[in-house]
């Protein structure tokens, strides 16, 4: 299955991210313009992003109708990041980030998960620069994750199942 192409309203609500704390770092608009350029925006829509990380924008509404779960845990773990790229989480950087979890409908333990994953593969380069830039990484990481997840909860949902049928039914008097 084919990821779904991330709209423009994505990077802009994850330039809103970064811009949180008052400033967004050159690492942080780099990281958005550049993951909108592998994402293969059209040019107009890149220089409208471009625009958000040169300016303070808002997070808005997100279309997630086109976004798998994993495209939306994608998106979370992407604006986590951003947010660490400075080197410090502010409380505002920390609220934007909740917003973008309710923006993109991702439950509180899913964004842990998909939070841990993103410091995970953030951390597993040979250098000091930001090895972040490894996104494809990051979301065949998470798709596989999701996949395993799902398979475990099928599994355990059919073995409680297994041990209902299992049981005597009790005779009524």
């Amino acid at each position: 299955m084919e990821d779904t192409k991330l709209g423009r309203d994505v990077f802009v609500a994850l330039a809103a991210v970064g811009w949180a704390d008052g400033k967004l770092h050159p690492d942080e608009a780099d990281a958005i313009v550049r993951t909108a350029l592998e994402e293969g925006l059209e040019i107009e829509e890149i220089e409208e992003i471009e625009k958000a990380t040169k300016k303070p924008v808002s997070i808005g509404s997100i279309d997630i109708s086109k976004m798998s779960k994993a495209d939306r845990l994608f998106v979370y773990a992407v604006g986590s990041w951003i947010v660490r790229l400075d080197g410090t989480v502010d409380e505002s950087e920390t609220k934007a980030l909740a917003k973008l979890g309710e923006v993109l409908k991702i439950p509180e333990r899913p964004r842990e998960h998909a939070q841990k994953i993103a410091e995970e593969i953030g951390g597993a380069g040979e250098s000091s620069e930001p090895v972040f830039y490894n996104l494809p990484k990051l979301r065949r990481t998470l798709k596989v994750r999701l996949a395993q997840a799902q398979k475990l909860r099928e599994e355990q949902k059919a073995a409680k199942k297994g041990k209902k049928d299992d049981k005597p039914k009790k005779k009524k008097k």
